[in-house]
């Protein structure tokens, strides 16, 4: 079988989670982040989460909206055996450079969706970027 490739879903918003994971990558990844978001990168990422070994989705403070929670739940649906859920309680804010942490009541509700995952048949990574890193490495 050939080299696996890993769908790099979640938090985007300036957040540097894929810059600090990609090096430590032993495995092929897509990542959906663009300068321009256009309806053919979104077509091409709908084809990559489909296709790709491994979805993973890492969420940080910097979430602004819903939707890659909306995407791991649908993926561990449809695709659970292939979905990785993590939470970084912390982020860097980009512009000023200070820690931004989730709120009681917001990580509460992120370790339901969790809890959904597991349930669903997806793996939950209680750790770090080097934990999920080591994880997908050694599958």
């Amino acid at each position: 079988m050939g080299k696996k490739k890993v769908f790099l879903g979640g938090t985007c918003n300036k957040s540097t989670w894929r810059d600090k994971l990609i090096p430590l990558l032993k495995v092929d990844y897509f990542n959906p982040v663009v300068e321009d978001w256009t309806p053919e990168c979104q077509e091409e990422e709908v084809k990559q989460r489909k296709n790709c070994d491994v979805c993973l989705y890492i969420i940080t403070p910097l979430m602004t909206g819903v939707y890659s929670i909306a995407e791991v739940v649908d993926d561990s649906n449809k695709r659970p055996e292939k979905v990785l859920f993590c939470i970084l309680e912390n982020d860097k804010q980009p512009a000023s450079g200070y820690d931004i942490a989730f709120t009681v009541g917001q990580m509460k509700s992120l370790e339901r969706v969790g809890w959904m995952i597991r349930e669903n048949g997806g793996v939950w990574i209680e750790g770090s970027i080097e934990d999920v890193a080591n994880y997908i490495n050694s599958m």
